[in-house]
């Protein structure tokens, strides 16, 4: 039995948020499926065919009414994982900027260092091809150097969505999960260190979304990212100030 593992449930499931990604979303499962991990697409209020192209590649597909963004549609697929006995999940995008075939290596730095939370790092992996615009790195690194002093070391990606969870984070997180942007990567990540879980990162070679392009423009993405940074340290302070 896996050291992640725990007596009466499966070792993992990897969730999938999805929103209007029929264009990639069968490759992206098929990928997946190849290495005979259970898959979950959370449909989230898509308008077009990517609930039946997740399907037919071999997924469980949990179909959401309307759209409740990543964050909402990851906390469904956390209750999803936590109602059907996993003990762990891994975060891919449909969009396949994520490397499936690494879902592995996140599985064994968990296992070796005990983690509940690992993150795939772009900046820690020469073969990531995903490199952000100079506004966007330079709020990252702002998020980075957040995130770094609550973990208590580095966190050089705090914004990546290629990640592994697992009991009791898995759990903690199935009950109350951020659903703004950045809620479920930076914002989360804060979380998991504030209630003692152990965070890690590895390296992970993220790379460019494979059609379309993303809904948010670079200077949207940096103002929201200094709105997300603000926000955390503000709570920070607070809950410092209340201990």
């Amino acid at each position: 039995m896996s050291e992640f593992q725990m007596e009466g449930t499966t070792p993992l499931l990897v969730i999938v948020p999805a929103l209007n990604e029929q264009e990639t979303i069968y490759q992206v499962v098929s990928e997946i499926r190849a290495q005979q991990f259970d898959v979950l697409v959370i449909d989230d209020g898509s308008t077009d065919d990517t609930a039946s192209r997740a399907e037919l590649a071999g997924a469980t597909v949990l179909r959401l009414p309307l759209n409740l963004g990543v964050g909402g549609a990851l906390r469904a697929g956390f209750r999803f994982a936590v109602d059907n006995y996993y003990a762990a999940v891994v975060q891919i995008d449909a969009d396949g900027q994520h490397p499936a075939g690494q879902i592995q290596d996140l599985i064994n730095a968990a296992e070796h260092h005990n983690a509940q939370l690992v993150i795939g790092s772009r900046y820690r992996s020469p073969d990531a091809t995903l490199i952000p615009s100079a506004s966007r790195r330079l709020a990252m690194r702002l998020l980075g150097k957040v995130a770094s002093r609550a973990v208590g070391h580095t966190i050089t990606d705090s914004t990546s969505g290629f990640r592994m969870i697992r009991q009791p984070l898995l759990r903690e997180f199935a009950v109350d999960f951020p659903q703004y942007y950045l809620g479920d990567t930076f914002e989360a990540t804060i979380r998991a260190a504030r209630t003692g879980h152990q965070i890690i990162e590895i390296p992970a070679a993220l790379s460019p979304r494979r059609t379309g392009s993303s809904t948010v423009s670079n200077l949207r993405a940096s103002l929201m990212i200094l709105k997300a940074v603000t926000s955390v340290v503000l709570r920070l302070t607070n809950f410092q100030e209340r201990r």
